[in-house]
């Protein structure tokens, strides 16, 4: 089955965030943001120059506003996997559909529709997960890269939606991701250097930063294959478990510890993210949920 593509995908971006979490070690977020971004622009650049793509774009400002509320997620995305444990990390992060279904909430009320109460209460249901994992159970210094973990799923939901209307104009999703990359790479640029570049590397450093780079192309690319060949409400359902294998990773590698409360503040998560993303692609009920991007690049 094409869909089971994205078990691929979603090993991959657990990979990745495992791959952030030991550079974070050596380097600073900018600079592994940096990095990260920079495989993106040589890879896509070379693909457009092989396939005699065009580079230009005539909706300019509107990747410019994508691509900094992406990079604003991914930035505090990377800072919070740096500081909490990997599977937390994660699930703050793919809380993302939580905030796409609450938007699609308001604009239903907005509206003045009826709102699908299955629906209101998949996102209540989220949230709840949501407080179960931030209540005061982290080790101290832990509570402020919660929240930004939490605020970097809010911004990605953000980008979700600009990502939708530049796929509804016509944009590809290549030259999406390409900007996307380029505006990485030089705010990533101008946070390193305000930080202070590393002065000194390690192979195990070095290496975290290209295979952050190498991960995520590949993991976007087998992403890609499943929604384009694969169920898509299968597939959509599949990147959850992105969760569990960086939870896996991080018990297994980091020797993280997670709260009982915390665990299941997860499966709440995941289930009503799931329970959503099956309502919202049953009946469209708004400018529809695009949860195919989810985790896709930020």
């Amino acid at each position: 089955m094409q869909s089971l593509w994205m078990l691929v995908s979603a090993l991959l971006f657990a990979l990745m965030a495992a791959c952030v979490k030991f550079a974070s070690a050596h380097y600073g977020t900018a600079e592994v943001v940096l990095f990260r971004s920079l495989v993106g622009v040589v890879v896509l650049f070379a693909y457009a120059r092989i396939a005699g793509q065009s580079l230009a774009t005539a909706v300019a400002a509107m990747h410019v506003r994508r691509s900094v509320v992406g990079v604003a997620a991914l930035a505090l995305w990377f800072h919070a996997i740096g500081r909490l444990p990997l599977g937390t990390a994660m699930t703050l992060n793919f809380s993302s559909p939580l905030f796409s279904t609450a938007f699609v909430i308001g604009s239903i009320v907005a509206a003045g529709k009826r709102v699908q109460w299955q629906l209101a209460a998949c996102v209540c249901l989220g949230f709840v997960g949501v407080v179960l994992i931030l209540q005061p159970s982290f080790g101290a210094g832990q509570e402020v890269p919660a929240l930004l973990g939490l605020l970097s799923g809010l911004l990605s939901a953000v980008a979700y939606w600009h990502v939708r209307e530049l796929g509804r104009i016509g944009e590809p999703e290549w030259r999406t991701v390409f900007y996307f990359s380029l505006c990485g790479s030089a705010l990533g640029l101008v946070g390193a250097m305000a930080e202070g570049f590393t002065r000194e590397h390690t192979p195990l450093g070095l290496a975290m930063l290209l295979a952050v780079g190498v991960c995520a192309p590949l993991a976007q690319l087998a992403m890609t294959r499943a929604y384009g060949k694969g169920r898509t409400m299968l597939t959509a359902n599949l990147q959850f478990s992105a969760i569990v294998f960086a939870a896996l990773l991080g018990l297994l590698v980091f020797d993280d510890h997670i709260a009982p409360h915390s665990w299941f503040g997860i499966g709440v998560i995941i289930a009503s993210c799931v329970a959503a993303t099956v309502l919202v692609a049953r009946r469209p009920v708004a400018p529809s949920l695009d949860s195919s991007v989810a985790a896709a690049d930020q």
